[in-house]
């Protein structure tokens, strides 16, 4: 697994694509961040993140798509799956090393976000003034979400071999997973039921996660989500015919 893990994990590092994707996601989180008059902290006037934590989401459907396009898509369109297959591992096994890797570069995209957190304490009136408990619980929500988009971008790679389709795909699960439960939960047939829906959505669990409360309900729910996904992956590339 080791192996597997650094072959995936360098391999995209050691190519362009690894840094104009993480460059406009980052580019993306300071123009909506500072510049942006809609989004904008200066504008805004509040010594929080709470729009940044609102928008973090959207931009992660597009960049971890674009991380994971390649997991297994890649392995197809060459035709390297066969001999990654002969080595002593199992479906699980592999499934788990390319999902680390893009967890890492997920967490490499994320780290460079937390200077702005420094910058908000030393804009705040007086300087520090943050709800340090709000931030915390937002970015593990944040890591909790990536985990979640990551298994989704996986299974979504392990589809086809054409890396623009795996993309799409991806997109449009993780979008759904965020928001579709939720907007499926205000139409006025399933109103009766819209607590449950809303829960079987991420947003619901992000969100709770983000006030700076950590219930374990959050977390099983995250953790059973990547479970599925897991298992829906190793279906598609157990059933496969390299």
């Amino acid at each position: 697994m080791l192996a597997v893990f650094k072959r995936e994990l360098f391999s995209f590092l050691n190519s362009l694509m690894a840094y104009i994707t993480i460059g406009i996601f980052l580019l993306a989180c300071g123009l909506m961040f500072w510049f942006f008059p809609d989004t904008s902290i200066l504008e805004y006037g509040y010594a929080e993140m709470d729009g940044f934590f609102g928008l973090v989401p959207y931009l992660f459907m597009f960049l971890i798509s674009a991380i994971t396009m390649r997991s297994f898509a890649e392995e197809r369109k060459e035709g390297t799956y066969v001999l990654l297959a002969t080595r002593p591992l199992t479906n699980l096994q592999i499934i788990s090393a390319k999902y680390l890797a893009c967890l890492v570069l997920v967490l490499f995209a994320l780290l460079p976000t937390l200077i702005y957190c420094y910058s908000i304490s030393q804009l705040g009136l007086p300087k520090g003034n943050l709800d340090t408990g709000a931030i915390i619980g937002s970015y593990i929500g944040l890591f909790l979400l990536g985990s979640a988009f990551t298994a989704i971008g996986v299974f979504a790679s392990s589809f086809t071999k054409n890396q623009v389709i795996a993309f799409a795909i991806s997109v449009f699960l993780c979008f759904f997973a965020y928001s579709g439960f939720d907007s499926i939960s205000k139409i006025s047939a399933f109103q009766s039921f819209e607590s449950q829906l809303a829960n079987l959505g991420i947003a619901e669990h992000y969100q709770s996660i983000s006030r700076g409360v950590l219930d374990t309900r959050d977390v099983v729910y995250f953790i059973s989500f990547v479970a599925l996904f897991f298992g829906l992956t190793h279906l598609v590339i157990g059933g496969r015919k390299w």
